[in-house]
């Protein structure tokens, strides 16, 4: 059957009744212009607000898991103990630590001493005397060899990853700038102590046989991980955003429920909330980019740009994460207010899924498939059968620790596949009365 055989034909007095609604929406619409105008410029107003708010709450939410979740910090810091940038920089420390603390012309001294009570002739203890230079290059280099190893083995990640995570109850004051921990905030650096790494490195040198390691001293010095002159005023900015992250989603959300609900087409107004959040998502986006171009370009003289980009990128790692996934989630939100609404191609996309899944129920049916009771159920509830399954998806993301953009267009897909499934077991009204009889 074609759908002009479907659908009755056009009479005139349809179009005139068409006609006659139309105008008295336009007179209606004339009349409450002035009202109108107000609920669409203070919803307007309110979805701004909001989406600027929801830019602030992605920061907010991160800025507070760093600081109050251990597992969500030590997986941010964890990776970077493998990151060739940081094992390059931190050998370079060390290795400056230990040979700061190695008495190069008393090792020369003992050699040359050693040398003449073996009866070395005196022009040769003479040469030994002059050796403090390619002495110094080869201790630099076995030095230099020793701290790598300890570096890139398996046993520095887990040291590593321990001392982080003992050393996160540290970070809130670091990021106050009160803390004496290991984790230390000063001249606007936030620094970790790599002392340990340095006691590890000189009992090496002492089993490889250079004795004269055993004479270094406990040895505290910083690895500075995060550098720049205006750190002081971030971290302050940060203090600010986790006393709110808890309370800010949810003061986005209702401010933009307060302007879809002031609007007078909601539909549209949802539409643009979503869109208005998207934007704030690619702008902070683009702001994570260039503020990490504008703070390696500020970095103190002679600092270990790459180092540093390495840094940058894990501490933002979930922030973009998050920024995805609250971009993915505005644009299906977007996406789903206008297929429901009224516009051509909506209305052709909607009636094109139903009659294919129609014919294929249609098709089971004939095959032997009886909906019977579930199909009574599903018609008579159709309506409430979505709202729950909206309601599912909605508690799912906003009960789930870290969404990130997979999870988020998983979800939309489930509700997809759901929305299919209840339009295949609803038989519509004929086939409820049938199935009733």
């Amino acid at each position: 059957m074609t759908d002009s055989d479907a659908l009755p034909p056009e009479r005139p007095q349809d179009g005139e009744l068409e006609e006659l609604r139309r105008r008295v929406s336009e007179l209606e619409s004339a009349r409450h212009e002035p009202k109108h105008r107000m609920r669409a410029l203070g919803s307007s107003l309110l979805i701004i607000l909001a989406s600027l708010l929801a830019l602030l709450a992605v920061v907010a939410v991160w800025a507070n898991s760093i600081v109050r979740d251990t597992d969500r910090y030590v997986a941010t810091m964890a990776p970077l103990a493998s990151n060739p940038d940081i094992q390059k920089a931190v050998t370079n420390r060390v290795t400056d630590a230990v040979l700061q603390r190695v008495d190069v012309n008393g090792l020369v001294k003992e050699l040359s001493d050693a040398a003449a009570q073996k009866g070395v002739p005196p022009r040769i203890a003479t040469l030994v005397g002059n050796l403090d230079g390619p002495i110094e290059n080869g201790l630099k280099q076995l030095v230099s060899n020793t701290v790598m190893r300890v570096v890139s083995s398996s046993a520095f990640e887990t040291a590593w990853t321990n001392a982080n995570r003992r050393a996160h109850s540290a970070v809130d004051k670091a990021l106050t700038g009160s803390s004496d921990s290991v984790v230390q905030l000063k001249d606007n650096e936030v620094a970790i102590d790599v002392g340990p790494i340095v006691a590890q490195v000189k009992q090496r040198l002492v089993d490889s046989g250079l004795a004269v390691a055993s004479k270094i001293p406990t040895v505290h010095t910083d690895f500075v991980v995060v550098e720049g002159k205006d750190v002081g005023k971030i971290k302050s900015y940060m203090r600010v955003l986790q006393i709110v992250g808890n309370w800010l989603p949810v003061i986005a959300v209702l401010i933009a429920a307060a302007g879809v609900f002031l609007a007078v087409h909601r539909r549209r107004a949802l539409i643009g909330a979503a869109i208005g959040v998207f934007l704030a998502m690619v702008l902070l986006g683009v702001a994570l980019t260039v503020f990490r171009a504008v703070y390696l370009d500020h970095l103190p003289p002679g600092a270990n740009s790459a180092a540093a980009g390495a840094v940058y990128d894990a501490l933002v790692r979930f922030l973009r994460s998050s920024v995805r996934a609250v971009g993915a989630l505005a644009l299906v939100t977007a996406i789903g207010a206008f297929f429901v609404g009224p516009s051509r191609g909506a209305v052709f996309t909607r009636r094109f899924f139903s009659r294919s899944i129609g014919a294929g129920r249609d098709a089971s049916v004939s095959a032997g498939l009886r909906l019977g009771p579930v199909g009574r159920f599903v018609h008579r509830f159709k309506k409430w059968i979505g709202v729950a399954i909206l309601a599912v998806a909605a508690i799912v993301l906003f009960t789930w620790s870290y969404p990130t953009m997979a999870v988020v267009v998983w979800t939309a897909l489930i509700v997809l596949l759901a929305f299919a499934i209840r339009e295949f077991l609803d038989p519509g009204p004929s086939g409820a009365a049938g199935a009733a009889v």
